[in-house]
């Protein structure tokens, strides 16, 4: 999964400077190009690149809800804690 993400963020970016390097001559298939490449970038390796960095990961601990609210509360209250005991 790694090397496809890779193979298709060069890809995209090679699509885009090719793209703005012949801008001059070929403006319509230029703007085709920069458009795949951001397409591909932003819609392709992205999502792709989030899924495999997320795999195996719980979404409950990243949400904001009432029990992670007072974990971090009281995380929050140990430190101060822990840094007024050491004054």
């Amino acid at each position: 999964m790694k090397y496809l993400i890779t193979l298709i963020l060069v890809a995209s970016f090679v699509s885009i400077v090719y793209g703005f390097s012949i801008l001059e001559e070929q403006m319509t298939f230029a703007h085709k190009c920069i458009g795949f490449g951001t397409v591909g970038i932003f819609l392709v390796a992205m999502p792709l690149f989030l899924l495999s960095v997320s795999k195996g990961k719980k979404l409950k601990d990243y949400m904001l809800n009432e029990e992670n609210i007072l974990k971090m509360r009281d995380q929050n209250t140990k430190k101060s804690d822990n840094q007024q005991g050491k004054s």
